[in-house]
């Protein structure tokens, strides 16, 4: 008899994790939910103690990127297969995910249809990805020009992982002080990770900021559309 797949979930909203547990729980012995946490930090740590075969986690934490706690996930339980779940459907944070070192990306809206099959797909060794995204990361992962994507990127690729994920909320319209609430950190950090990326992007202004981050296909300009 196969032994049940223990699951890590690392999501800071608890009733998302609560409906990611009630999937979950479909599967009978199949998985088991064998930890949750709401932080990278918290998240990182479970891993370690836990050393689960799957974590789910989130893009979004409030003290550090999803990107990053794959890296560190991987480094304290190098077995454990990662199975990201987000509300971000951009494709760099996607492309980004998997070269970090996840197995499956699911977009938030999709987990109740797309959750049990592609944790079955990524526990199995396999690549997953929502459908809804697929081609586009293909394309990404391939070096191939996507029809979105206009300019060119070396300035981007420059940022940190912090850098892009605050340029993401600024773009999307935060002020300093409500990515300094959402992230954790001070308004004075968020403004030197403000004028780092607005220095390594060659711009000067906010419209600069997000007709790049638009350009990137990090944002959907219609958020700015009345």
């Amino acid at each position: 008899m196969n032994r049940t797949k223990r699951i890590l979930i690392v999501d800071d909203h608890p009733l998302f994790r609560e409906g990611l547990k009630a999937i979950i729980a479909q599967k009978g012995t199949k998985y088991q939910v064998a930890g949750e946490a709401g932080t990278a930090n918290q998240g990182n740590k479970m891993a370690k103690d836990l050393q689960p075969d799957l974590a789910i986690v989130d893009m979004s934490l409030p003290d550090r990127s999803g990107i990053e706690l794959i890296a560190d996930i991987l480094k304290v339980s190098a077995h454990t297969r990662i199975l990201i779940v987000s509300m971000h459907s951009k494709i760099d944070f996607i492309v980004k995910a998997f070269k970090a070192g996840a197995m499956g990306y699911i977009v938030k809206e999709s987990a109740a249809d797309m959750l049990l099959n592609g944790m079955d797909h990524v526990m199995q060794g396999n690549y997953f990805m929502d459908t809804s995204v697929s081609q586009q990361v293909v394309k990404k992962l391939a070096g191939l020009p996507s029809a979105d994507k206009i300019g060119g990127t070396d300035g981007y690729d420059a940022l940190t992982a912090r850098e892009q994920e605050i340029m993401v909320h600024l773009a999307e319209g935060l002020t300093s002080s409500q990515v300094a609430d959402r992230l954790c950190i001070s308004p004075k950090t968020v403004e030197n990770h403000r004028s780092s990326i607005m220095r390594k992007l060659g711009i000067h202004s906010t419209i600069e900021l997000v007709r790049q981050a638009a350009k990137l296909g990090l944002i959907d300009i219609d958020l700015w559309k009345e």
